[in-house]
């Protein structure tokens, strides 16, 4: 083999590493918990804001800007339970999987500091109706707004 055959070989051996390589880094290794961990917190969630909605608090006794960012957080665990249900490929797993693996570490600080805003006279109150709606909750409605999967559409 002359030099100029060789160095193609090795040039050709080095690209189909590298694709190989490319390969396994392409395909995101999903935690089996994760679809389990997104439902938790959606119903989680779900409660919380349930609770709320049944507390006789004004809008200047809820922290509103605490309040989107749990709004925001629910909406990431929604897009990331519909990318869940996508043929393998059709979006960046890796991308959505760190994503969403921070959205979910962010949940409980997030739901703290929501919490410590309220007033005092209300923490035993939303502590206790919370945990009642959390009990009553369906797991399908983790699936509420989900494109293809939300329960109140079939």
């Amino acid at each position: 083999m002359n030099g100029s055959a060789r160095a193609r070989a090795l040039t050709g051996r080095k690209q189909l590493r590298h694709a190989q390589a490319m390969a396994r880094r392409s395909a995101a290794q999903i935690p089996p918990d994760l679809r389990p961990r997104l439902e938790t917190a959606r119903l989680d969630l779900l409660a919380l804001f349930r609770a709320l909605d049944r507390m006789h608090l004004t809008p200047a006794e809820i922290p509103q800007r605490l309040l989107r960012q749990l709004f925001e957080l629910d909406a990431d665990y929604v897009e990331a339970l519909w990318a869940l249900d996508q043929p393998v490929g059709t979006l960046d797993q890796h991308a959505m999987l760190r994503d969403t693996l921070a959205a979910l570490e962010q949940l409980p600080q997030a739901c703290a500091r929501f919490r410590a805003h309220l007033p005092s006279r209300a923490h035993p109150s939303l502590v206790r109706l919370e945990a009642e709606l959390r009990n009553q909750l369906n797991p399908t409605e983790a699936y509420s707004m989900v494109p293809g999967r939300d329960p109140q559409n079939g």
